[in-house]
Order: C-alpha cells, then structure tokens, then sequence
C-alpha cells in the first residue's frame, strides 16, 4: 500500500468516526481531496487509489494540470477564491461544483457566461462565519437577501453553503464558525427560497474536519491528510 493510499484510508476512517459520533451515516459525507500546489501524477495516485471528488482553488493550476490526468474521476470542484475575469476559463473546466460564490456580482458574471450554453452551474455560497479581514464570504447577516437575488438568475443553482474555519492553533475555536454555518443553512431552508436546494454544507479541512462533521458538514474538503506538505513554487 502506497502512503496516498494509507493516508486516504486513515482520512476515510475519522470520517466515518466522525460522522458515527454525530449520528451521521458515513457514506454520507463527501471527501473532497484538495489537490492544489500537487502535481499531475500525485492526483492521478489519489484517483486511483480510490478518489472521486478532488478541488483546485486555482483556475490556470487546474488548466495546466487536467490534461495530464490519466485517471478516471467523479467532481471536479474549485474551492478557492474566484475573480471575474476566470469565470470562462473555469466553466470550459466543468466543475461539478464552484464552492466559492461570495457576491451577487461573481453570481452575475458565472450566469452570463452561460448564456446559450443550455447548461446550469450548481454553486455554493461562501461565507464568512468568523469575521476574520483575511476570509473571503458573505457576511452572516447579509446571507438571505443576497441568496434571495442569486437565486433569481438564470443558468445557477445553489446547493449549500461554506464557509473556512478561523485560523487558530486550536481546533475547537473553529467550532463556532461550523455552528453558524449550519444555523445559517437551516435559517434559509425555513425561508423556502424558490430554486434554493440546500444540499451541501462545504466546512472543515484536515485540522478541523471532524469537528465540522460533528456541527453538520456533509462535505469536507481535505488536503495536507492525504497528500502531506503542499509544493508551494518560489
């Protein structure tokens, strides 16, 4: 068995830990292996080791690198932080899931870059459930309203939240953030929001992921557990 593949399976096992101690079927969290800053051939071990669903927060990363995938996947998801100007490169892409919609405007610019192509993008909304400059996300209580427009624009559909936890030493601080996102998604289920299906609470990374399951996460976005430290380039 190869480290990736050990590591992928010790993921699996708190996940499903996690989930068991919330009162959650496992199969029903979503592992979403962060594969940013790795290269072509470390994805393709993750693939074949057994992962379907990977992100990239970078779009010309994702570029450059999906040609040189030779292994089968699920999703495709970008999980980082998006502008404007790469909305088209990244929908050529296809992701099964652009986690990281933040503003109406982003919104607007996904929906008309659709236009014509007889194609809906599912989204989640990003937000920024600890208050910290440094998040991107929507503010808390501007959550309804701004979610009342998206979801009035063609060619989208939300299907959750996500926020990041706040960067600490310790894991347990993050426990409020995941609170409020959930809060959050139950506040705007009861709001029945025409077009708004609130599938995806995207929270939790690899310090804090089982405290997030544990506070409702049913999709977690993992990196530095499974594929160690990450190839920052100088």
């Amino acid at each position: 068995m190869t480290i990736i593949e050990n590591n992928i399976r010790s993921v699996q096992e708190r996940i499903s830990a996690a989930a068991l101690k919330a009162g959650k079927k496992p199969e029903d969290i979503m592992l979403v292996a962060v594969t940013k800053t790795q290269s072509a051939e470390i994805v393709n071990q993750a693939l074949k080791a057994g992962i379907k669903d990977f992100g990239e927060n970078k779009v010309q990363e994702a570029i450059n690198k999906f040609p040189l995938l030779s292994k089968t996947y699920k999703g495709f998801h970008f999980i980082g932080h998006l502008q404007t100007n790469k909305v088209k490169a990244l929908l050529k892409l296809n992701p099964v899931l652009i986690h990281s919609v933040d503003s109406f405007h982003l919104a607007m610019a996904i929906s008309k870059a659709l236009e014509g192509l007889d194609k809906i993008q599912p989204i989640l909304l990003q937000v920024n459930t600890s208050g910290e400059d440094s998040k991107s996300g929507i503010e808390p209580e501007r959550l309804v309203e701004l979610a009342k427009e998206i979801t009035k624009l063609p060619n989208l559909s939300v299907k959750g939240l996500m926020t990041i936890g706040r960067l600490s030493s310790n894991p347990e601080d993050c426990r409020q953030d995941f609170k409020l996102l959930t809060h959050l998604s139950q506040e705007l289920i009861r709001k029945k929001i025409p077009k708004l299906d609130m599938k995806w609470i995207s929270m939790g990374m690899t310090n804090d992921f089982e405290i997030a399951i544990e506070e409702g996460a049913n999709l977690v976005r993992i990196g530095s557990a499974i594929f160690g430290e990450r190839h920052y380039q100088r």
